[in-house]
């Protein structure tokens, strides 16, 4: 029993430690936007470009379809 309390202990500590250390990065100020600091990561990428390519044919495909009445949701919420 002893030596489940010591551990217990040993594990609240280094939970302590890991909460001070996160609250401190809380309270650290970037020096940029996150998108400023991914900013131009997939530059000249080809497969980028394809999944930007897919994604805008994807949305107009969607922008196209005709809207239905109810949405999914709200049919199965009307069988049950």
């Amino acid at each position: 029993m002893a030596s489940t309390v010591v551990r217990l202990e040993a594990r609240v500590r280094q939970l302590e430690a890991d909460v001070r250390d996160l609250k401190a990065r809380l309270l650290e100020v970037p020096e940029s936007p996150w998108y400023r600091q991914i900013l131009g990561t997939f530059a000249d990428d080809p497969v980028f470009d394809e999944i930007v390519r897919l994604g805008r044919q994807l949305r107009a495909a969607e922008r196209n379809r005709p809207q239905s009445k109810a949405t999914a949701r709200q049919r199965r919420k009307a069988d049950s």
